[in-house]
């Protein structure tokens, strides 16, 4: 693998002073691009049923404003111009469309959710835009056959759906499982994975499947319905306001299970403090970035460096907030790809160097490296399975490959 170096906040201002310095290769620019300025898109639910993940989009910002005040990258200011969609396909398709035909973004970078970015997926195609670390991990977005100008960045739900089977069938092989998942591929992938790592022993184990849809005020009688199955295992497939529900109400009718939340559904502050400390000891998630709230990363330099960015530039998110971090990430990632572009700032330079990417982030677990190739546009493929102990995640897995 080479040389391990850590990223942190120094490192990146060095290395963002050192991309400032004039290239000597003939400017090329696509829209978006020129001396001074790179603008790039995205769209976030800052309002509807998932605005908790608006604080990724937030924290992207931030890290951009750190890069602008540090005197951008390669002498250019990045221009993040972040709209709302409020988790609303028909929505989305309208700021996409502002961003690419009217604000003439160079590339969009982490819009979020599964049924928002399908549907934009193949307008985006067309329009040769880089679609890069999609919020999103359907496994539709790693398809560089049909798709060649999208990538996601979340590890594929389908994936960490077979790491909770396999561990189920190791703790408890006589289960009776029951599932709540988002009515959309989000959710479905999510069972299919979860399927699939049960094998041949999915249709004698699940003994209930329900479903609801994002605008739906709530899921209680689902969670009854999960419960009166006879069920003593709960898969919650769910964004975090209705992984909180689901928790709470569980604990709110005295069931018991041992219960699954899915990573996108599992932040702190999104889903556990909303459903309760007491109501959620217990609940496992997989991780593939580290845990602010974590003790044992006290001492860490990056973690260090990370707590005294947000505390600079992105107070208004909680510290617990699983997407704050998550930002933090991708706008390293961000930067890396647009020093290695040098400058040459066309769509099609952004995506050959966002295919060929193989570095270290400052804040994944240790032993998770992102890495992409042009047939395998999965930035992170690695995760680690994690309990909630009343107070924080702790982690209990070695690293487990996402194939």
């Amino acid at each position: 693998m080479g040389s391990r170096t850590i990223p942190t906040l120094a490192g990146c201002l060095a290395a963002i002073a050192l991309a400032a310095a004039p290239a000597q290769a003939q400017k090329r620019y696509g829209p978006g691009a020129a001396d001074h300025e790179i603008k790039i898109g995205t769209t976030t639910p800052y309002s509807g049923p998932a605005s908790a993940y608006s604080a990724g989009a937030v924290s992207i910002t931030a890290f951009f404003a750190m890069v602008n005040e540090r005197g951008g990258v390669n002498g250019r200011k990045l221009n993040f111009i972040s709209l709302d969609d409020a988790y609303s396909p028909p929505k989305t398709v309208e700021q996409i469309r502002r961003l690419i035909e009217s604000e003439e973004v160079l590339f969009l970078v982490n819009p979020v959710g599964t049924a928002p970015n399908m549907a934009v997926l193949k307008y985006i195609n067309q329009k040769k835009v880089p679609h890069l670390f999609v919020g999103s991990g359907a496994t539709i977005f790693n398809d560089p056959a049909h798709f060649p100008w999208t990538m996601s960045w979340t590890p594929h739900y389908a994936s960490e759906g077979e790491i909770y089977a396999r561990h189920v069938l190791t703790e408890k092989p006589d289960a009776k499982i029951g599932v709540i998942a988002q009515n959309d591929d989000l959710g479905r992938d999510y069972l299919v994975g979860f399927k699939r790592g049960l094998g041949e022993r999915a249709s004698s184990m699940i003994v209930s499947t329900q479903t609801y849809n994002t605008s739906d005020p709530t899921i209680d009688s689902q969670i009854v319905s999960l419960k009166a199955s006879g069920a003593d295992v709960l898969l919650i497939a769910a964004v975090p306001r209705f992984a909180a529900q689901a928790i709470r109400k569980a604990y709110d009718i005295d069931w018991h299970p041992l219960k699954f939340v899915v990573s996108v559904g599992s932040s702190i502050s999104g889903a556990i403090r909303p459903a309760g400390f007491e109501a959620s000891k217990g609940v496992i998630s997989a991780a593939y970035q580290k845990d602010p709230a974590d003790p044992q990363w006290k001492d860490d330099p990056a973690m260090q460096a990370w707590n005294v960015w947000m505390d600079k530039y992105n107070p208004r998110i909680d510290k617990s907030d699983y997407y704050a971090p998550y930002g933090y990430n991708i706008g390293f990632a961000v930067v890396q790809i647009l020093k290695q572009c040098g400058d040459d700032l066309t769509r099609e330079n952004i995506m050959k160097q966002a295919s060929h990417l193989d570095m270290e982030l400052p804040m994944p677990l240790p032993g998770i490296r992102l890495r992409t190739t042009p047939t395998d546009l999965r930035p992170i493929k690695q995760m680690r399975l994690v309990r909630f102990d009343g107070e924080r995640y702790v982690l209990f897995s070695d690293v487990l490959a996402s194939e």
